[in-house]
């Protein structure tokens, strides 16, 4: 019997790698078909904040509001070393300079943001907007700094912009730990049976990439911000990695952390609910 699923995710490269086998056909798919919807994570956020998708993926700053009714998976996220949000600005300053300057960001409910709040809480002068209109809006002057994420850690010296703080450096050297920045939640009411299916096809639609790279070039093209290959390859190879095939020991206990820090500082809110289905 087949079931049809609805999945969100970004339109960025290393999403549309992701998930191209798994929404075109390409893998074998145990009677689960996929109806996807490709959007701008804090969109997805707010989606999934609904109950809108049965499948998506959000930012794991999302997930500390959703764990009563999505659970996460293990596969077709992004988390690693090196890869966090930046802060940029037109003119280089230091990190406490920022204090009382009005900081564009990517979203209310973007794992930036919440970076940015455990970084240096009183930076609470902020405006939201899509993310690819952050770095023109810092360069007009219509914002005094940007909380950059996706392409542009590849993109912002083109600006004439200048980094002021690496959020995924300060976290990396506070924890130890790689930083988690979006995930992959199921609905809950799914049932285990199906969560871990979805999981599995997730998992082999990576794979798949990873051995037919080639299959998703023209889909991820028409969906990128950015279509020069150089960056959508750069980006590709930073947020895909051995963590967007499993979490492992150590992605679990980066994301335990962060929800713990979160949970502290009264960003997210405390769940009862297990991290996984059961």
């Amino acid at each position: 019997m087949e079931r049809t699923l609805s999945i969100g995710y970004s339109p960025c490269p290393n999403d549309t790698y992701i998930f191209h086998a798994l929404t075109h056909g390409k893998l074998q798919s145990g009677g689960i078909e996929f109806k996807e919807t490709l959007q701008d994570v804090e969109t997805l956020n707010r989606m999934t904040m609904r109950g809108a998708l049965d499948v998506s993926k959000i930012s794991y700053h999302a997930l500390g509001f959703v764990r009563d009714d999505y659970c996460l998976l293990r596969s077709g996220g992004a988390l690693g070393r090196g890869c966090g949000p930046l802060i940029v600005a037109r003119k280089p300053m230091k990190p406490e300079e920022l204090r009382g300057k009005l900081i564009a960001i990517p979203g209310m409910l973007t794992t930036a943001y919440l970076l940015m709040q455990l970084f240096d809480p009183s930076l609470k002068d902020i405006t939201a907007m899509p993310f690819d209109l952050i770095m023109k809006s810092v360069e007009s002057g219509n914002a005094d700094a940007g909380l950059i994420i996706h392409e542009g850690r590849f993109t912002y010296q083109n600006y004439g912009l200048h980094m002021v703080a690496d959020l995924g450096r300060w976290w990396e050297g506070a924890t130890g730990l790689p930083i988690p920045l979006g995930c992959i939640v199921a609905r809950r009411s799914l049932g285990a049976e199906v969560i871990n299916q979805v999981e599995e096809l997730i998992r082999a639609s990576v794979l798949y990439a990873s051995k037919c790279p080639d299959d998703s070039t023209e889909y991820i093209k028409a969906h990128a911000q950015e279509i020069e290959d150089k960056v959508v390859c750069e980006h590709i190879a930073l947020y895909v990695n051995e963590f967007t095939l499993d979490l492992g020991e150590e992605g679990e206990r980066a994301v335990r952390e962060l929800m713990r820090r979160g949970e502290e500082k009264g960003i997210i809110e405390r769940s009862r609910k297990p991290l996984f289905a059961e």
